[in-house]
């Protein structure tokens, strides 16, 4: 069967790389998604174990429409009734990219009238609607006229793992994190430090990569489950199968300036029963002393010097005497950042995420790569940094 695996901007040829490990047939990459073709044990599995995806979608019906009264006649010869029965309750998410449709409620509307209307229609009754945690979740996407209806097998969005017990202000998307980390080419190999934590999201999603424990092993429920067609022994199979776990013999070191986020990151590490291979730190970058060599990632933060969104020298700056000074201090923090990166850190690759491009020059130092992601609304650059001692020609001789 043809699915579909949903993401965040930026992390398509991640996924499709987890989707490679994970056998799947007929990868094409889409827009923040993936498609690819699969059975119903990869179904299973691509909720269980993929790091970057947000939910997984099983297309039941595909066809061209210009009005959402077309759209009601063409839900309504679905044969829902191999998937729902009148004991089950349903909910409908339409996403919408057309000039022609205008509004996502009406077609998700519409699309609710067409299936009550077919099951009154055979059966005198018809399953109820229930906005949180319904049976079956339906997806309606609307691109120009072109109009796929799916299931949606996961519910909740993947990126909640089920280990957050607490977070702090602007943490991390889980799945975020994880492609973050899966293009800095943490596989477990060395030592991993977080220098500024936060709830723990960058050092809980690098202890799963590097036990290589699948990310849904946390979750209470999957939609999949409530099908009509669901495969407990299946199910139960792949869930309880650790044959893939694998050793991890260095460790990981997280800190942060601040004593409630360290609280909250061990709570947190403490709920993913991973406290033997994190250590917590309270204590500032700046105080650090010298680290042996490691993979460091890291999200600081951003300031308030560009719009919400904006990566660009085009974006507007604030002006006020309060902004200014939030800039200084900002740009402050990354010139403290790029010192410790120099003189705590030589020998590691460190990558930063950071929206705010003026306050990234303040690092001081040469990024090798850049990447491009999205942090909820908010346009990022993801910077890879080669810290070495002397200078970058010695460094570079010393290589090759």
């Amino acid at each position: 069967m043809r699915l579909i695996a949903k993401t965040f901007k930026g992390l398509e040829d991640v996924l499709a790389m987890e989707l490679t490990a994970l056998g799947a047939n007929d990868i094409l990459i889409e827009r923040r998604a993936v498609s690819f073709t699969g059975d119903q044990r990869l179904l299973y599995k691509a909720n269980l174990w993929l790091r970057t995806a947000s939910r997984i979608l099983m297309p039941i019906a595909s066809f061209k429409a210009k009005d959402a009264d077309e759209v009601y006649e063409k839900v309504k010869r679905i044969e829902w009734e191999q998937y729902l029965t009148l004991d089950m309750s349903f909910a409908i998410d339409s996403t919408v990219y057309s000039d022609t449709f205008r509004h996502s409620k009406y077609v998700t509307y519409r699309t609710k009238d067409a299936i009550a209307d077919r099951f009154v229609e055979r059966c005198g009754k018809r399953p109820s609607v229930q906005v949180t945690k319904p049976d079956i979740y339906i997806n309606v996407h609307i691109a120009n006229e072109q109009v796929t209806i799916s299931l949606d097998s996961s519910g909740t969005s993947l990126h909640h793992r089920g280990w957050r017990q607490q977070q702090t202000a602007a943490p991390l998307n889980e799945a975020l994190a994880a492609g973050m980390l899966l293009m800095a080419g943490w596989k477990g190999q060395q030592d991993f430090c977080d220098p500024m934590c936060g709830s723990g999201t960058l050092l809980i999603e690098a202890a799963m990569i590097a036990l290589n424990i699948p990310p849904g092993i946390y979750r209470q429920d999957f939609a999949f489950e409530h099908w009509l067609d669901f495969d407990n022994q299946l199910f139960e199979d792949l869930y309880n199968d650790d044959s893939e776990e694998r050793p991890f013999n260095h460790h990981i070191y997280g800190s942060d300036a601040s004593f409630y986020a360290i609280q909250v990151a061990e709570k947190n590490i403490k709920a993913a029963g991973l406290q033997k291979y994190i250590t917590l730190r309270q204590v500032r970058i700046q105080e650090l002393k010298e680290q042996t060599p490691c993979l460091l990632v890291t999200n600081p933060p951003y300031g308030e010097r560009l719009k919400k969104g904006a990566v660009s020298d085009r974006a507007e700056r604030t002006t006020s005497p309060a902004d200014e000074r939030s800039n200084a201090e900002i740009n402050r923090l990354y010139d403290e950042i790029g010192a410790a990166l120099k003189h705590k850190f030589a020998g590691s690759t460190a990558w930063l995420l950071s929206s705010n491009e003026e306050a990234l020059k303040h690092v001081g130092l040469r990024p090798d790569q850049r990447f491009h992601l999205l942090n909820g609304e908010i346009e990022c650059l993801f910077q890879k940094y080669q810290l070495f001692k002397g200078d970058r020609k010695q460094w570079r001789s010393g290589q090759s």
